[in-house]
């Protein structure tokens, strides 16, 4: 059975159309935009992928740098964004803002979403970190039929997928990301400390008692930051087994 479901940008919306699908017993879940962005004959090449058990999440990749009223700034974005996202997932998805996908029944019942403003490259990183296989197949697109109402300017979606894409990493992988974070404040810490000493053994400690002042505090924020990192761990591994629990509802609803 194919369900589609017709999103506008909104996390929320998006989330809600996937469960009424899966309700209504979908096999394969298509999502689109709903400005017309993509050409609905590629559905079939979409869902390729998912029909040969070859994937879990199909990805229309639009090939943006062939996309006409795209810029060259908005192109560089939108790759550098994907490289970005490909490094925090572990995918190869070349396209991960694109809004065009099918998602196999499996996968679509282990989709949790929190942003509340796109679904898109938090889907990918949670479905990376899942360990679901997500491929990708080239896709067309149609001209533009007016100007995305998903955000108000560039610098407003930048600032927002910088967010998102922050928030659903430390969600899974929080102890990283605290101790990168808490160990670069403690050794900076670390190497100020190192050079107060350094003026201490040589007798000139002299102007020199704010960096002693400065290397404690970097310290005990590093190591703080570290801790916090390690209770952030243990809540992921309890969201985790949350999300099992979760999935055997799903399952049996």
């Amino acid at each position: 059975m194919l369900q589609f479901t017709n999103n506008k940008g909104l996390a929320k919306a998006f989330i809600a159309g996937i469960n009424q699908s899966l309700k209504l017993g979908a096999d394969i879940i298509v999502n689109t935009d709903a400005d017309n962005q993509y050409f609905g004959g590629d559905i079939v090449k979409l869902i390729q992928p998912i029909l040969k058990k070859d994937a879990d999440i199909v990805v229309g990749d639009r090939q943006v740098e062939t996309i006409r009223h795209f810029s060259p700034v908005k192109i560089f974005l939108q790759k550098f964004g994907s490289w970005v996202v490909r490094q925090l997932s572990g995918t190869e998805v070349p396209d991960a803002t694109s809004g065009f996908r099918a998602y196999s029944r499996d996968a679509a019942l282990q989709l949790n979403v929190v942003s509340d403003f796109t679904y898109t490259i938090e889907t990918i990183i949670s479905a990376g970190k899942k360990n679901l296989a997500i491929a990708h197949v080239p896709v067309k697109t149609n001209s533009k039929l007016r100007e995305s109402r998903l955000f108000p300017s560039i610098r407003v979606y930048l600032q927002r997928s910088l967010i998102t894409m922050l928030k659903v990493y430390s969600m899974y992988r929080p102890l990283r990301l605290f101790t990168i974070a808490g160990g670069t404040t403690f050794l900076l810490g670390f190497a100020i400390g190192c050079r107060y000493l350094f003026f201490f053994f040589m007798g000139q400690t002299e102007g020199h008692i704010q960096s002693l002042i400065l290397s404690a505090i970097l310290l005990i924020v590093g190591f703080q930051i570290i801790m916090m990192g390690i209770a952030a761990e243990l809540i992921s591994v309890n969201r985790q087994l949350l999300e099992d629990i979760q999935l055997r509802i799903k399952k049996k609803e």
